[in-house]
């Protein structure tokens, strides 16, 4: 198994290694591995003279809680002077002026930034297909689909570039992928981190998320990126605490945890069924009590999705119209043409789609059926988990209804693609922290399947010491 930060940070601190080494080998395994398109930027040079900096601090005792840790940054999150194009014609060439508050905080901890990575367009994708840049490959097998829409990110930590990487979830962006690649992802609480410098798809569902290879890992880089931030006002002054304290010797005795049965549907793939009947056996034995719970509302969960997701598009995308920033058609002749051609010329296919979706359901005759009744079903979602965790402390899922599938087999069928995220887009909706974590493989493709609890809002301990039980047990086999 690749070297978690955890185990770095042993060496690091006892001579054996260096962060200049490090960071010498990251970007080597980032240049053998080009043909996964994982990578949109590397940052050779930031990079070695920041290893340069924290080599410096871990010497004389200053450094912080993740010097040497090598970050991946999804290309929609801000990184001063570095190329910012959320995988997408219309933000080619254009340089951020600042950096996200996440990046900042990951940065003064003393985490390395590699480089950024590929993605959906404007997040808006299953399989990381859309990006302008041309897909992403699963490591495993470069004809499959790493998942989306942060599917660069989560390439870079399962093909052991990185130690972690940021992605951001709109509807399981991050735990999607983080299943079908075999590596942890965290979708935290919403507001639990600040969202200055994050590329806005739909601003009450994105979240930054991190990846990892180690429960661990996950717990320190979410703990160091969270709290509040006066620079968005949707950030929770809530105190963030420890993640990582006492995950070596958590365990789940005494936990009641739902499984909900509407998550288990037709047209599962038989590895995955498995692998939460495999953890839930497990936990009984661990001492937690299972309960079966119902989310009645689920089978909304995608329209309703989709038309909330789609209004917020529309509206947060209008920003890009050649007039300020970004592509500009060199073929318009009239302000009116430079507006139209440049979103035409420079917005992929799906984006299209999206957009012209979210105008609609938000239109004069339309908002009440569409968008508004989405906002009441999302309410009755939130009130499902509300109700749920009266009687459980965590709630037990699959993290995706299949493994990897071949790439553009969903291409041409945007509804089966959206079902992908079935069983992840309702924790955004709601707001709760979820933190999928691989459980096993597929027997006839190898391929990896991930599970996911869900916990109660600003619980990300919880999940996080559930998750270290989980990894230890299944580790062991």
């Amino acid at each position: 198994m690749a070297e978690t930060y955890q185990e770095l940070r042993i060496r690091l601190d006892a001579g054996e290694t260096t962060c200049v080494e490090t960071v010498g080998e990251a970007l080597r395994k980032a240049e053998q591995a080009r043909d996964l398109n994982a990578f949109l930027t590397l940052l050779p040079e930031r990079a070695l003279r920041r290893a340069e900096e924290i080599d410096a601090q871990i010497n004389d005792g200053s450094a912080g809680p993740l010097a040497g840790m090598t970050v991946a940054v999804k290309d929609n999150i801000a990184v001063q002077g570095e190329q910012l194009t959320c995988g997408s014609k219309i933000l080619t060439g254009f340089t951020s002026l600042y950096s996200a508050t996440a990046i900042e905080r990951l940065e003064s901890a003393g985490a390395i930034v590699l480089g950024k990575t590929n993605m959906d367009e404007f997040a808006m994708g299953s399989s990381n297909e859309t990006s302008y840049f041309g897909p992403v490959h699963h490591p495993l097998d470069p004809t499959r689909v790493p998942g989306g829409s942060s599917g660069g990110s989560g390439v870079a930590v399962a093909a052991d570039i990185c130690h972690t990487s940021l992605g951001s979830e709109t509807g399981g962006s991050v735990r999607q992928p983080a299943a079908l690649l075999g590596v942890v992802g965290v979708k935290p609480t919403y507001g639990r981190v600040s969202r200055f410098g994050l590329v806005a798809f739909a601003s009450s569902l994105d979240q930054i998320s991190p990846f990892a290879r180690s429960v661990h890992d996950a717990a320190a880089i979410l703990e160091a990126i969270s709290g509040i931030d006066e620079h968005d006002s949707t950030s929770s002054s809530k105190p963030v605490g420890s993640y990582t304290d006492g995950l070596a010797d958590a365990d789940v005795r005494g936990l009641r945890i739902g499984v909900p049965k509407e998550y288990f549907i037709e047209g599962m793939h038989p590895s995955v069924v498995r692998s939460v009947d495999d953890l839930r056996a497990r936990l009984i034995d661990g001492g937690a009590e299972i309960v079966e719970i119902s989310l009645p509302h689920t089978e909304y969960t995608i329209p309703c999705y989709y038309v909330i997701a789609t209004a917020e598009a529309s509206s947060n995308l209008a920003r890009f119209d050649g007039a300020r920033y970004g592509y500009r058609s060199p073929n318009a002749t009239t302000l009116e043409e430079m507006y139209e051609m440049s979103r035409s010329e420079g917005f992929g296919p799906e984006v299209k789609r999206r957009i012209m979706l979210g105008t609609f359901v938000l239109s004069s005759g339309y908002y009440d059926a569409y968008y508004k009744k989405a906002q009441q079903v999302r309410r009755l979602i939130y009130q499902d988990f509300d109700t749920a965790f009266a009687g459980v402390d965590l709630i037990l899922t699959p993290t995706t209804p299949t493994p990897a599938f071949k790439i553009g087999e969903k291409a041409s069928d945007p509804i089966a693609m959206y079902l992908s995220d079935i069983f992840t887009a309702a924790v955004n909706l709601a707001g709760v922290p979820a933190i999928s974590i691989p459980s096993g493989t597929d027997g006839e493709s190898g391929l990896p399947v991930g599970v996911q609890f869900i916990g109660r809002h600003f619980d990300e301990r919880g999940i996080f010491r559930a998750a270290a039980w989980a990894e230890r047990q299944l580790r062991r086999g």
